[in-house]
């Protein structure tokens, strides 16, 4: 689980530990008062690469806790504009300075692979987006709250099944996980998938008295439909 800092708390990393899920969070400055002070007079820095360097500290949330967490300080080398009048005919100055971010964790990771793992946590952003654009996740239908629960099951039912009828229907499987563990399918967007199937243009026709819905020909589009339809008839 890759979480942000706004839903960093003690508790929450206690309850995962506890369940046995590795976890990373990004830690805000303001809820460890005294990391800025340790982060402002750290002089040694561990290399990761042109623009990254770490340093590692082991956080106690508390003097009853018996367990500590592994904390991973990561600093960023940045190039700044400078402020006030320049020359632009002769060249552009810059400031060289850095910004920083701190990644608990109870992974066994090295400090570069953490980076990459917490910094893939991207592409879960990218799915709460599509649900609350494409799904209607962000509305609010009712007044009550099982009629929310039951609206929100319906959507995340909806997402579900989108997403395993692509990984059923002989999509291109990602052989290994990456470094930021992004999805191993190539999958669609729920509106991509909506409007190359569903929003097509068709009418209803009866040859020999049986109901049929009648598409106009396109062979990218019927090549897609049995693509779906196959994993559906095998599961009934």
């Amino acid at each position: 689980m890759r979480l942000d800092g706004a839903h960093y708390s003690d508790a929450t990393c206690s309850s995962l530990h506890d369940a046995g899920i590795e976890f990373s969070v990004s830690v805000p400055f303001e809820r460890i008062p005294q990391l800025k002070e340790i982060v402002d007079h750290r002089t040694l820095w561990w290399r990761i690469d042109d623009e990254w360097s770490y340093f590692t500290w082991s956080w106690r949330p508390n003097k009853e806790s018996r367990r500590s967490y592994r904390c991973v300080v990561y600093r960023r080398r940045i190039a700044r504009p400078r402020q006030g009048p320049i020359q632009l005919d002769l060249f552009e100055p810059v400031e060289r300075d850095f910004e920083y971010k701190v990644v608990m964790t109870n992974k066994r990771l090295s400090a570069s692979a953490l980076l990459h793992f917490h910094n893939g946590r991207g592409s879960q952003e990218a799915t709460f987006a599509e649900t609350k654009s494409q799904l209607g996740l962000g509305y609010v239908p009712s007044r009550r709250q099982i009629g929310n629960q039951v609206y929100m099951l319906c959507n995340l039912i909806a997402h579900a099944l989108g997403r395993e009828l692509q990984m059923q229907a002989a999509t291109p499987r990602t052989p290994r996980n990456t470094a930021t563990r992004a999805c191993l399918w190539a999958v669609e967007r729920i509106d991509t998938l909506r409007k190359r199937l569903i929003q097509r243009a068709a009418r209803i026709t009866r040859p020999h008295g049986r109901l049929v819905l009648t598409f106009a020909k396109c062979e990218d589009a019927e090549r897609d439909l049995k693509r779906f339809l196959h994993p559906l008839q095998q599961a009934a």
